[in-house]
């Protein structure tokens, strides 16, 4: 009687367990559900921060840098400065400082022209030199153009919100407004799904070999194609077994029931792949025009939009493999067409410029381009539908392009201020920064004070900057992300979780990242499978 007693306990205190981690699952499931996400403006001030951050960074660089303050620290010094204030303020604006969001943009900006101004009146010049004169000399400064720095910026940018936000959604400090819509608006998360498919297309093949000669069929190329996404489809099944086995919550209108983000980056370049074998990639801007015009159609002129907000019969109807997994199918439609978009942007910025001079034309038209599409989105969105994430419509197109487009010329736009302030300090060397490809007379004639000496170390300056770090390694930094995250979730009630711990979290699981990328980088390890 005693043994079938404590058998009974068991059975109870066994089925009570799995009630509470079933209950658990289903709240966290809904903490992420039925979200209408925020608006373009809180979206944009957000995307200011981490281009104010680099240039802040720089010009603590250069500041350092005529001290002679940095050529004696060690590379974990470095990363922590990186840390501060690079990482650190991306967790602090979309957790506890939310409300407050203009409060960083202004104040970097205030420190950023305190800064610069500061180093404009330190110059001491042995000629007088006009102000027209080093204006001139700035705009017919020669870069090193071997690659573009805020390309990596841009990417690696994407790629570290993208990480802050996966985690921090799940903790109570994270605005809700922030987070993935359900099926209509625009939310943080929302976008960045849309710019790291985006940014992903601004260096793919077609784009960097586009000048060059290839004695490969067209053909081939698809195949190396087909062979080169393996880790997407690998670690998109590896993230699927996971998530059923450890029954971790999913929010199943996202993608679907077994689909995920990495079956549709594979499905993307394949397809990307697939139509430039039969179109030009010159054309590759036309043929994103025409894929999102055309899906519109299908959507707004057939039960297509219908099938996939709400299934076959209603909300919960999930049987059959495109019935389950509808919204990560159809929704690879639209992302064909932002990737396709990215690559014609991709074409335009990576075109060779040799001076400052001929980069100012190209970023007044990537404005000009985010200001028309922005203006396109507000009539598509009252004539059509607003933006949609869960079935990748025009809308969601037309504001992904744009939105990437006004990142990407801001921070083409604050490197090339940091540029003049390399130029005033005698061309300092800053990491993830345009270099000046060699010194002008008038810059040595103008600087007398030998505290202006650039940034050149024994070492690389690049090997000192987290940014080149998770450059060296983005898909691993991707992927290590979504791990440490999925382990934190299940050792931690997130939902239940204090602000100030949460924040302590999000710092270390950040800093783990940064630490792992960083000690890659030093040892120069690239892990690439393909």
């Amino acid at each position: 009687m005693t043994c079938l007693f404590r058998n009974i306990q068991s059975d109870l205190y066994s089925n009570r367990t799995t009630s509470l981690t079933m209950s658990q699952k289903l709240f966290k499931e809904e903490f992420v559900s039925h979200l209408n996400g925020t608006s373009l403006g809180e979206i944009s001030l957000g995307l200011s921060l981490p281009p104010l951050c680099l240039m802040f960074r720089g010009l603590v660089l250069i500041s350092l840098c005529m001290e002679n303050q940095l050529l004696g620290c060690s590379w974990f010094v470095h990363l922590l400065f990186d840390f501060t204030v690079l990482v650190a303020p991306l967790v602090f604006s979309c957790t506890v400082f939310s409300g407050f969001l203009i409060l960083f943009p202004v104040g970097l900006i205030a420190l950023n022209t305190t800064l610069l101004l500061q180093l404009y009146n330190t110059r001491r010049p042995v000629v007088p030199v006009r102000s027209k004169h080093i204006i001139d000399e700035f705009l017919n400064c020669k870069l090193e153009a071997e690659h573009i720095p805020s390309v990596t910026v841009f990417r690696v940018s994407i790629n570290m919100l993208t990480a802050v936000s996966i985690l921090a959604v799940d903790f109570v400090s994270f605005p809700r407004r922030y987070a993935k819509t359900e099926s209509y608006g625009t939310g943080v998360m929302d976008f960045g799904v849309g710019a790291f498919v985006f940014a992903n297309a601004l260096v793919c093949p077609e784009v960097r070999r586009k000048n060059t000669q290839c004695s490969q069929s067209k053909e081939v190329n698809v195949v190396k194609q087909l062979i080169s996404v393996w880790p997407f489809i690998l670690l998109g099944v590896g993230r699927l077994i996971t998530v059923k086995a450890a029954d971790y919550h999913e929010h199943t209108s996202e993608y679907g029931v077994h689909w995920n983000f990495f079956f549709t980056l594979a499905v993307v370049r394949v397809a990307s792949s697939l139509l430039l074998t039969h179109f030009s990639v010159n054309r590759s801007g036309m043929l994103s025009v025409i894929i999102a015009v055309f899906y519109q159609i299908v959507l707004q002129s057939t039960e297509l939009k219908m099938f996939i907000l709400h299934g076959n019969t209603d909300d919960v109807s999930r049987t059959g493999f495109l019935n389950a997994n509808r919204e990560g199918i159809f929704s690879v439609i639209g992302y064909v067409a932002i990737y396709m978009a990215g690559i014609q942007v991709g074409l335009f910025v990576l075109t060779k410029r040799i001076t400052v001079k001929d980069w100012i034309p190209a970023i007044c038209w990537l404005m000009f381009g985010s200001f028309a599409l922005f203006t396109l989105l507000w009539v598509v969105q009252i004539y059509i539908e607003p933006v949609s994430r869960r079935i990748a419509n025009l809308p969601f197109c037309i504001w992904i392009v744009a939105q990437s487009l006004y990142f990407l010329s801001f921070i083409l736009l604050l490197d090339l201020v940091l540029l003049f302030a390399k130029l005033l300090s005698g061309g300092s060397v800053v990491p993830s920064s345009w270099n000046i490809s060699h010194s002008f007379n008038l810059t040595q004639r103008r600087i007398s004070n030998q505290k202006f000496k650039p940034f050149i170390q024994e070492r690389n300056a690049s090997n000192c900057c987290l940014f080149e770090a998770i450059n060296r390694n983005q898909l691993l930094f991707f992927l290590q992300s979504n791990v440490m995250t999925g382990i934190v979730n299940m050792l931690t009630d997130t939902i239940n979780t204090s602000t100030a711990f949460s924040i302590f979290i999000l710092l270390l699981y950040m800093f783990c990242n940064s630490f792992i990328m960083y000690v890659l980088h030093m040892r120069k390890i690239t892990i690439k499978y393909w």
